[in-house]
């Protein structure tokens, strides 16, 4: 296994000085988040000159040193816009049409997969059916990234559809070629143990690691509940060898902003690092 930082966990810094900070903080590898209205690389711009932008962000990692462990997109701040599973097919559609193209920034880059956020509940919609649609249009979009030889996964997230580790387990059985990035502090924070997601584990293309307890998504490594000693054993003995990264973010929304996102990055690296290492 190796290790990764998250761009967007600095959203002061500009994009070329977080990628400095990154590598100076021991880091070989970065996750960039195509994050609308939010992130330091943002898809509405990406959209408008995809060759340049994959010339520009392939060249500000390489010479520093950095490989991209991950491409995060999130076509919209407002989840329900273009969500995989909207009730209107037009948002649907509007929605591929975003990720075609970051799928073409992702070929271009080399990356080797893509993180998608699995669609929302709707009013008025029962579960079973948000669960469904967002099965039949992941499995076009995991299709389509085959193709171009970029992996598809999604991140169970508090609030989507597959909040719970049963709803997780049973979007993974409708779309078998579909992968988890996998990120316990959603689980942990709702009460969830992360022994629930074992099931899953098998499926993991990628790991977010940040400390969490129960009713807060982030905090500090001394508050923090998930043992992750345990979550890289039981990741291994189902065969994973891919990339852990770090995500700790800074943000009003959950009182993230109460963390020291570099101070807590530091910890967190040393403890996956320790841990990787036996």
């Amino acid at each position: 296994m190796k290790l990764s930082c998250c761009d967007h966990g600095f959203p002061l810094l500009e994009h070329e000085t977080v990628c400095d900070l990154i590598r100076l903080l021991g880091f070989e590898a970065v996750n960039i988040a195509l994050w609308s209205g939010s992130s330091h690389v943002r898809p509405e711009d990406v959209r408008g000159d995809i060759r340049g932008w994959a010339e520009r962000i392939g060249e500000r990692t390489r010479s520093r040193g950095l490989t991209i462990a991950d491409l995060f997109l999130v076509p919209d701040l407002d989840y329900a816009v273009m969500a995989v599973n909207n009730p209107s097919a037009d948002e649907r559609a509007r929605g591929r049409a975003v990720f075609e193209e970051m799928l073409e920034f992702a070929r271009l880059l080399g990356v080797e997969g893509m993180t998608l956020i699995p669609g929302l509940e709707f009013e008025g919609e029962p579960h079973d059916r948000s669960l469904e649609r967002a099965a039949d249009e992941l499995a076009m979009r995991v299709a389509a990234g085959a193709e171009a030889g970029v992996r598809v996964s999604v991140e169970p997230h508090i609030g989507s559809v597959i909040a719970s580790p049963e709803d997780t387990v049973r979007l993974l059985e409708m779309v078998p070629e579909l992968g988890v990035t996998l990120d316990y502090s959603h689980f942990v924070m709702q009460g969830h143990e992360p022994a629930a997601l074992d099931p899953v584990l098998g499926r993991v293309r990628h790991f977010h690691a940040r400390a969490a307890r129960e009713g807060r998504l982030q905090v500090g490594m001394r508050d923090n509940e998930i043992d992750f000693g345990r979550a890289i054993t039981a990741l291994r003995e189902a065969g994973y060898d891919g990339v852990l990264a770090t995500e700790y973010l800074w943000m009003p929304q959950l009182r993230c902003d109460e963390c020291d996102v570099v101070s807590e990055t530091v910890q967190m690296r040393d403890l996956l690092a320790e841990r990787i290492s036996h």
